[in-house]
């Protein structure tokens, strides 16, 4: 079991989010099943589009959850493996964001090579947004 915590959404902010509308929440993860890995995050993404999904109302993206830690990019390495293709010591992006650990679907989880550049360009000119910039 491993003890950890997570950033999660408190409040719907009203127009600039503040330190009120999150809450830094302690709590424990079980052991990886069958197919997924744990994950220490080394870098989580702050993107623009994460702002609409504060709110509760439609959008093309699913609002976060009151009390529920924020989905997003997230990089990190793997400390515990039950995955096919994943081994301890692998950097992974994956999409479950504002968390310290996280325990990540195999699937979900894309092995990148940290070795060349920094993680958190994973998040950035190497992620969504630098294809976003790129195709856009």
């Amino acid at each position: 079991m491993t003890i950890t915590r997570s950033w999660q959404l408190a409040a719907r902010p009203v127009g600039t989010p503040t330190l009120t509308d999150f809450a830094l929440v302690e709590h424990s993860l079980a052991e990886p099943a069958d197919g997924e890995v744990l994950v220490r995050n080394t870098a989580l993404s702050v993107d623009p589009y994460m702002r609409g999904r504060m709110n509760a109302g439609a959008s093309y993206a699913e609002p976060y959850q009151l009390g529920q830690a924020m989905w997003g990019g997230a990089v990190g390495e793997v400390i515990a493996s039950r995955a096919a293709g994943i081994v301890v010591g692998d950097t992974v992006l994956h999409g479950l964001g504002w968390r310290e650990h996280a325990i990540v679907p195999g699937q979900q989880a894309r092995v990148v090579d940290a070795t060349t550049v920094p993680d958190s360009a994973y998040l950035g000119v190497l992620g969504m947004p630098g294809l976003t910039a790129w195709v856009g």
